[in-house]
């Protein structure tokens, strides 16, 4: 093993301390990277990989470097991905190094800890969080979006996948563990959602954070937040004044969304594409903030089941659907405010520039008047919202008074500060700006004295002012007039002592100029820290009204109609639509309907076509109720719902194959999720359960699932098959009603009515929609004749009696002849199965239990 420098040993001892993140190692003008980490890097940022010397033998290091001017594309690339990146800067000068410059870690760039760049979303939180289990099986769960500096803990009960379901709702990037953190779950984590893990073993906040914790009384949420703050100030190494008290927030204070929940429904992005565009959030969106756009994603992640709450903000948008040139007016104001959350943020990290804090000023100038239009309104939420807003006049005045109105962005240029700001400031300008005008004054005296026109007075950061004349006229200036200074090939430069002396006052008064400049703006910049509570305020606050602008201008647009709520389970709803798709279907195609649910109705099981809209008609419901319980009015002409406290949904299937998970297995856990969590104020919407397995699994796990949620449950449901055997447990079950999406045929081709009815289907249909898929006609015609066939075939009993399973559709109607049959063959293993079956307890088994029991019984035959 060959023998390292002292630049590669002080290397390894760095990384030593960062084997998780890359290592940029600064060497003069370029950020470094070795061994495995240039390997890794070479790869990820497509960049040549090259190679030194370990300084003793012919040993190669890998290495690569990118230039410190550009690092910070390449950073970017590195966080996108969920890496990390150590910043390891030289912190002494070399001049007065003794053997090895010394070099530090003077920040962690993380996916949860970046405050700037392409990663960071307008209108999107970034979070991280951290998670600390205890041993009474509950977990600290904590976040904060350094951005914002927004700052949450909670404390979660029940299993690990509830964990990652709130880890998931909020989008962290970063999740941060104990070392001792199990193995298991982290991996669990990583394949279900894609985060970067991190650990810090401090439970203790940092003194500096104590005073975010005064509302925090348990000690587990001490301890959680302690976890996240330690990890913080380890990594970042800088001011963190811009983050605000912690919030302690309850889950069970909103409505429930599980992760299939909101993946189904498409609330925050598309399944397909995984894009805004298409989801119930591209819809509603139309708020013109970016802190007013990431509210909103918020609201619609966590809807309220607060009714006073609710019937706040619908207040509010009934007063701003009344008042259209007050609405407009407060739109406008809004257009003018820039993202005061993250400016705060630059401003306590200090990297704000004098450009942004131009856009606070002009957010700032707009206050006044959002104020004034809101107490216009006459709206007591409104009026709440606005009413304790400070105005922060006097960083206003600060602000509009010292910084130049289009400053450039680089701080250190000078060009930031107005005249008249400060005296010293404008000497020193006064001094350079008559300097200047000499200059002008002195070629238009010596192009006289001359008779050279084109004799001109230049400048250059090598050799200053000079003047400059053409070889063809040096025979024209008057002997020992000027010094010679430098001989180009085709003129010649010269000085005078004049000149000198004032390229010395000018230069020395732009120097001043910069240096005194950006000493200005840092004293500016320390004055806005302190305003910075008070900008987070003013964000908060304008934030929700621009969600509640949003939402009257959708509801404006889209003619949708104020939900009311009842207290006795009902749901009456005329006319309803699929907001999402009769957005994106052309004006007149979408048909509306009702969706009537009471006692005699919690359940409806529909039956209709393929492609006929079942679907579209279940994630409606859920869509409207979610829209009224973060307070939007909703597409229907009218609606009369109850608060749900959490919607299930089990529509669609996948695999999940990183899991080793069938698309059958999956829908079983989905269901088995909705089934063992609903409560009767929930709302569960299932498709199709059973189709992953043969009919007689499929329809017997489909009825159990049914009869479940209708004895135990009791949640408002809606439950869609092709099982039309099913429909018969109308007669069995109180609260079942069948309706069917309706279908006529006419001239051999079927016409999709789109249109819910009471009663059930007789067909559906898959024939015809393979036709319209443009299967190939032998196979169509084929399936026509097998489908004839088995139609005349004798019809298979429906399950109605739980005691006798053995009547799962097995038997023909000629029940006689099929047991005489049966009782000639029945071996002795067959009849043990059989008096197994019937001890079975069907209404007390889980879908899973009844699958596994199955699937005993199907072996002990084979």
């Amino acid at each position: 093993m060959a023998e390292h420098t002292p630049m590669i040993k002080q290397y390894l001892t760095i990384k030593a301390q960062y084997l998780d993140a890359f290592l940029f190692f600064r060497l003069g003008d370029f950020y470094e990277m070795f061994f495995d980490d240039a390997k890794l890097a070479s790869q990820e940022l497509e960049i040549t990989l090259t190679s030194r010397g370990t300084g003793t033998d012919s040993e190669r290091i890998p290495m690569c470097g990118v230039p410190h001017h550009a690092a910070e594309h390449y950073i970017q690339q590195l966080i996108e991905k969920g890496y990390k990146v150590a910043l390891c800067e030289q912190t002494e000068d070399p001049k007065h190094a003794k053997g090895v410059v010394r070099r530090e870690v003077v920040k962690l760039i993380t996916p949860g800890t970046v405050m700037e760049g392409k990663i960071i979303q307008e209108k999107e939180n970034n979070y991280i969080a951290s998670v600390t289990d205890f041993l009474d099986d509950t977990y600290g769960f904590a976040l904060t979006d350094l951005t914002t500096g927004e700052n949450y803990v909670t404390l979660l009960q029940g299993s690990w996948q509830d964990v990652i379901n709130e880890i998931a709702t909020s989008g962290a990037k970063e999740i941060i563990f104990a070392t001792n953190h199990c193995e298991t779950k982290i991996k669990q984590l990583l394949q279900q959602i894609q985060v970067t893990p991190s650990y810090e073993d401090s439970e203790q906040p940092p003194e500096a954070f104590l005073a975010l914790c005064v509302e925090l009384e348990q000690q587990k949420l001490l301890q959680t937040f302690g976890r996240l703050s330690s990890y913080l100030v380890r990594t970042q190494k800088r001011s963190l004044d811009h983050l605000q008290p912690v919030v302690y927030f309850t889950p069970t204070e909103y409505m429930r969304l599980d992760l299939h929940s909101k993946r189904n429904l498409e609330l925050i992005e598309t399944i397909r594409d995984k894009k805004k565009k298409g989801s119930l959030l591209w819809l509603v969106d139309k708020t013109v903030t970016a802190m007013g756009g990431r509210l909103l994603k918020q609201w619609i992640e966590r809807p309220l089941i607060n009714k006073e709450q609710i019937e706040k903000r619908l207040s509010m948008v009934e007063t701003l659907l009344g008042e259209f040139f007050k609405r407009e007016e407060l739109r406008e104001a809004l257009k003018e405010v820039y993202d005061l959350e993250r400016l705060a943020g630059k401003v306590a990290y200090g990297n704000v520039n004098a450009r942004e804090l131009v856009q606070l000023k002009r957010s700032l100038q707009q206050i006044p008047n959002i104020v004034l239009t809101v107490q216009e309104l006459k709206n007591p939420y409104g009026e709440e919202l606005v009413n304790d807003i400070d105005l922060c006049e006097d960083l206003l005045t600060t602000l509009a008074n010292s910084l130049k109105e289009d400053p450039p962005i680089s701080i250190k240029e000078g060009g930031i500060i107005r005249d008249g700001y400060n005296a010293q400031l404008d000497q020193y300008r006064d001094a350079s700006r008559n300097g200047k005008s000499w200059i002008t004054e002195l070629e238009q005296k010596e192009r006289q004295v001359t008779g050279i026109r084109s004799l001109k007075v230049g400048y250059n950061k090598v050799f200053g002012y000079y003047i400059e004349v053409t070889r063809a006229n040096l025979a024209n200036l008057p002997e020992g007039r000027y010094e010679r200074k430098q001989t180009l090939s085709n003129a010649e430069r010269f000085i005078t002592p004049e000149l000198k002396e004032k390229e010395t006052l000018i230069l020395e008064a732009e120097e001043k100029i910069e240096q005194l400049e950006y000493d200005l703006f840092l004293q500016i910049r320390e004055d806005v820290k302190r305003y910075i509570s008070k900008l987070q305020f003013v964000a908060k606050k304008v934030s929700e009204l621009d969600c509640l602008q949003s939402f009257a201008l959708v509801s404006e647009g889209n003619h949708y109609t104020k939900p009311e709520f009842n207290e006795d389970r009902q749901i009456v709803i005329v006319e309803g639509r699929h907001p999402v798709v009769e957005k994106v279907l052309q004006s007149g195609e979408y048909v509306p309907n009702d969706v009537q649910m009471n006692k005699e109705r919690e359940i409806l099981l529909i039956t209709g076509p393929n492609m006929a809209g079942k679907s579209t008609y279940m994630r409606q419901l859920a869509l409207i109720s979610i829209l009224a319980q973060v307070g939007c009015y909703v597409p229907a002409t009218s609606a009369v719902i109850p608060i749900f406290d959490q919607v299930f949904t089990r529509i669609g299937a996948a695999d999940d194959l990183a899991s080793g998970q069938s698309t059958f297995m999956v829908e079983m856990l989905e269901t088995k999720n909705a089934i063992s969590k609903a409560t009767q104020e929930s709302l569960i919407l299932l498709d199709e359960i059973g189709r992953g397995t043969s009919t007689y699994d499929g329809m017997a796990l489909a009825q159990a699932i049914i009869e479940y949620i209708h004895e135990e449950v009791g949640a408002k449901t809606l439950f869609s098959t092709h099982y039309h055997e099913l429909t018969i447990l109308e007669e069995q079950l109180t609260s079942l009603k069948n309706v069917h999406v309706s279908a006529v045929e006419e001239s051999g081709k079927v016409v999709f009515l789109h249109k819910v009815v009471d009663g059930q289907a007789d067909k559906s249909y898959g024939i015809y929609v393979a036709e319209l898929a443009d299967l190939p006609l032998q196979v169509i015609s084929r399936a026509k004749t097998i489908l004839a066939t088995l139609e005349n075939q004798p019809k298979v009993k429906q399950i109605t009696e739980p005691e006798e399973p053995i009547q799962l559709s097995l038997f023909t109607e000629n029940t006689e002849v099929a047991k005489k049959q049966s009782k000639a063959s029945v071996s002795d293993d067959e009849k043990k199965v059989l008096a197994s079956l019937k001890k079975i307890d069907i209404l007390n088994l889980t879908p899973i239990e009844a699958l596994q029991k199955l699937n005993d019984l199907q072996k002990k035959l084979k």
